[in-house]
């Protein structure tokens, strides 16, 4: 049975970055099923809005790569690349993922959507300096 979801993207302290509607084939599924699903569908959207917005991904290029990049005209974003990224993300700590308040540790954790679950993405920030 499919199953529509919005996901959310907030900051650590609960502000709202943006928000995503989701049409996943069950109801459940692993958490590397649902990240790559969001990221999937996140690349098919800015591919069909042919470039003319910017591409706001789970994962995004750091500063220095927008730098380097900000002169090329719009370019195809590589969905199966982005997807390796954003699992990379999670497993290293960069990326929680809560599903209906309760956070999901391991790419393989089963979760079970119900209409109305809450299933939010937190990117965190690496510290700089000591």
């Amino acid at each position: 049975m499919s199953i529509d979801v919005t996901v959310r993207d907030e900051t650590t302290a609960g502000d709202l970055l943006q928000e995503l509607a989701l049409q996943l084939a069950s109801e459940r599924l692993t958490v590397a099923e649902l990240i790559r699903s969001r990221v999937e569908t996140e690349a098919r959207a800015h591919q069909a809005s042919r470039g003319t917005t910017p591409y706001q991904g789970l994962v995004q290029p750091v500063p220095h790569e927008q730098n380097l990049n900000a002169a090329r005209p719009p370019t195809r974003i590589d969905p199966e690349r982005q997807v390796e990224v954003a699992l990379d993300a999670f497993s290293r700590g960069r990326v929680l993922v809560l599903v209906d308040d309760r956070q999901v540790t391991e790419l393989g954790d089963e979760v079970v959507l119900r209409p109305g679950s809450a299933v939010t993405f937190l990117r965190l920030t690496p510290l700089v300096g000591g």
